[in-house]
């Protein structure tokens, strides 16, 4: 049978996970952190997606990726995490959590087409 030796004197080192943090002392309010946070966020495109826009010949001008980013902040204000967004004949389906765009379709995919494992859609 093993013996605890209760006497026994343990040695503890005291610098360890001694970190220094540094603390932002500016007096930034919570808000004002959330919308920088918000404003730099910028809409990303999955392999998935930038392989369907290629292989669809869906070509986005500037305008319309920020529509593309408007439509997902919108989404976010109302809690969707994955959202059906509709822009003129094209639809695309965003991970909202994520920032991202998953897929794209045209007007010629759209018809008898089902979407689905979205919560919300956002008509642009």
């Amino acid at each position: 049978m093993n013996r605890i030796n209760l006497n026994y004197n343990l040695k503890f080192r005291r610098d360890i996970n001694r970190h220094v943090h540094e603390v932002d002392t500016g007096m930034n309010t919570f808000q004002e952190i959330l919308n920088k946070s918000i404003t730099a966020r910028n809409l990303k495109f999955s392999k998935h997606a930038i392989e369907r826009l290629k292989n669809r010949n869906i070509n986005l001008t500037q305008s319309e990726i920020d529509k593309l980013n408007d439509a997902v902040k919108k989404a976010s204000s109302k809690g969707i995490r994955e959202a059906l967004i509709l822009m003129d004949n094209k639809a695309f389906i965003a991970s909202v959590k994520n920032n991202t765009i998953i897929t794209a379709a045209v007007d010629e995919q759209l018809r008898e087409n089902i979407f689905t494992n979205i919560d919300g859609a956002v008509i642009v």
